[in-house]
């Protein structure tokens, strides 16, 4: 059996965060149009009777530039884009009724960015009224936003409240006055704790934060003070990401030195010390750099065997359908992924001369459609069945993977499948690359550079 250091040694490796398989670098130009708007209504007919569908709704803007963001943003002080951009994802919106042949059952709703709180309280409220004007909420629905604690009002929480939101997630990423000024996000805890005591007063049952490690000038110390402070405010659910340093996509992050990033070393011991506070302020590991509280929706449905993964990472409301709204936004039927343009430019001019704005995508295999059955099924359950039919792929691609990370104390595996022991559960995503036969078929050297270190 591998010690600890030695696992982490070996396992820290490039590995896709798996909401998606296959994962969008190996997505081609979407063509033709006709194709991905057959497969849409087709997917949404079987699951808005099944269940509802989840929305996904990108908003861009960021009056600042975060260094460390890899994310699609376009930075602006100038507030009177809102408008005209609102106007535009409405449009967009009217452009998938079209292929619905019945109102849509929204069973999950998540804005994202970007800064959603960008937008002010009133154009939040209409964007959201705009939607549900042809719409229904499913009767479990769940609705979530991203809010930056420094520009998140009362105005917003309580327009937000009314409007049917009871999650908030506020990006925090690090105390430390030092690394914030790195990466350019000065954002005091005071505020992170007004906007936090602000949501629950108003009614918000869940209010999580993101975290990030990795970045630059983080050390044993400063992180421990900034856990203190996160733990003393007991966020429901934390997002403990890995900071992924891709300057070569990210031009942002060419703007620091990367001789100030933690070493790999450093960056896993400081994982390894979050893992410990957090274990013990109460929180349980759920998998894939999340920790939640026993009160809080997705440890339950972790517990109950319920949790779901898409695009918006993970998610309560198992829907196998999702419809992504607004510039680079993913949509996903169950068998073929679409993305819009990523350039604001191109996505505004097609949306408005009346077309689809989607540009690169993928139609899945019966492969496919397998393999990413077995991937949500570790990720999200720990533990995965084999079907008969797909004994030959499973010992063709999976088998001598499971075997190895078997040996090293991270699965209890056997012919019919297997379970994701405690000890792998930080390894979640290597352990889903068991059925990466994208990733298996590539240049595994150009592969590595299109992922984040696992750790």
């Amino acid at each position: 059996m591998r010690s600890q250091d030695e696992l982490l040694a070996k396992y820290n490796t490039s590995v896709p965060r798996y909401t998606s398989y296959p994962t969008v670098p190996f997505w081609n130009e979407l063509t033709p149009d006709l194709k991905w708007q057959q497969n849409f209504r087709e997917n949404f007919l079987k699951q808005n009777k099944n269940g509802g569908i989840s929305l996904y709704l990108h908003l861009p803007f960021c009056e600042t530039l975060c260094t460390y963001c890899g994310c699609n943003k376009k930075i602006t002080t100038n507030h009177s884009v809102e408008d005209d951009y609102i106007d535009t994802i409405l449009k967009e919106w009217k452009l998938y009724l079209q292929l619905m042949d019945e109102v849509p059952v929204i069973r999950e709703l998540h804005l994202g960015g970007g800064t959603p709180t960008f937008f002010c309280p009133e154009n939040l409220q209409r964007l959201i009224e705009g939607i549900f004007e042809n719409a229904e909420r499913h009767p479990d629905y769940e609705f979530g936003i991203e809010g930056h604690p420094n520009n998140t009002t009362e105005a917003h929480l309580k327009t937000l409240y009314q409007l049917g939101f009871r999650r908030i997630i506020y990006g925090v990423q690090d105390h430390d006055p030092v690394v914030q000024r790195a990466i350019n996000r000065i954002q005091p805890v005071a505020n992170v704790r007004r906007a936090t005591e602000k949501a629950r007063e108003i009614g918000f049952r869940s209010v999580n934060y993101d975290l990030i490690y990795g970045l630059p000038f983080q050390t044993l110390a400063g992180e421990e003070k900034t856990l203190g402070e996160t733990i003393e405010l007991k966020p429901d659910r934390i997002a403990f990401y890995s900071y992924a340093h891709v300057p070569w996509k990210s031009k942002a992050q060419r703007l620091f030195d990367e001789n100030d990033l933690p070493s790999p070393e450093l960056k896993t011991q400081l994982y390894l010390l979050a893992q410990k506070k957090f274990n013990e302020a109460g929180y349980s590991d759920i998998g894939m750099d999340h920790f939640a509280l026993p009160n809080d929706d997705l440890y339950i449905a972790w517990k109950q065997g319920k949790l779901h993964r898409n695009f918006m990472g993970y998610t309560t409301t198992h829907t196998s359908f999702l419809l992504g709204l607004g510039v680079s936004s993913i949509s996903d039927t169950g068998t073929a992924y679409s993305q819009n343009h990523k350039e604001l430019a191109n996505y505004e001019r097609l949306i408005n001369e009346g077309k689809f704005a989607a540009n690169k995508g993928c139609f899945l295999s019966p492969t496919d459609v397998a393999l990413k059955d077995y991937i949500l099924q570790t990720a999200c359950k720990g533990k995965v069945i084999f079907r008969e039919e797909d004994k030959e792929l499973i010992e063709e691609l999976a088998l001598p993977h499971l075997q190895e990370v078997a040996e090293d104390g991270l699965i209890s595996f056997n012919e019919k499948g297997f379970t994701v022991l405690e000890s792998g559960r930080q390894y979640l995503r290597n352990i889903c690359q068991a059925f990466d036969q994208k990733w298996w078929q590539s240049n595994e050297k150009t592969a590595a550079q299109l992922f984040s270190k696992s750790v």
